[in-house]
């Protein structure tokens, strides 16, 4: 019973990724579920490089929905789990999965300082995005121009 588990479960796997294998990254949406964006920014921290769980949150724009990350990651399959710490690098699982993340950190290149991950050199950064929206823009510049011209001269 437990052999015909672990076969389906490794087929499973192994087909997964096939089906990822030289894959574009996924583009993030605003049409998507909060679930959809969260597993696509997951998948676009790449192969030797880690994120916190909070940056994963602000790039899939859902600031301070760290916990909402930890709920993805749990009941998802297929996801590299393993790249995505807590704060400062630390390693937030505890007992064996904590030792598997980092042996499978390491395995990818990832190199630790005592007990947490380097990130100055491992953590990926997320491209940030830019306000669009034009309506912003032009506030911006009308609150610059009130500013200045409100401005007392100096006296002399």
């Amino acid at each position: 019973m437990a052999v015909s588990f672990l076969e389906s479960y490794a087929s499973r796997a192994q087909s997964i990724r096939l089906q990822t294998h030289g894959a574009a990254m996924p583009k993030i949406g605003r049409s998507k579920t909060m679930g959809d964006r969260i597993r696509a920014t997951i998948q676009a921290v790449p192969r030797g490089k880690v994120s916190s769980y909070g940056a994963i949150a602000r790039a899939a724009g859902y600031p301070r929905a760290a916990r909402q990350v930890v709920q993805t990651l749990h009941r998802s399959f297929g996801l590299p789990w393993h790249r995505i710490v807590g704060a400062g690098g630390e390693i937030k699982l505890r007992g064996d999965s904590a030792i598997e993340q980092r042996l499978r950190l390491q395995a990818e290149g990832v190199v630790f300082r005592g007990r947490r991950v380097d990130m100055r050199r491992y953590e990926h950064k997320f491209e940030k995005k830019l306000r669009t929206d034009p309506r912003l823009s032009s506030r911006a510049k009308s609150a610059a121009e009130l500013s200045t011209a409100r401005r007392p001269k100096p006296k002399l």
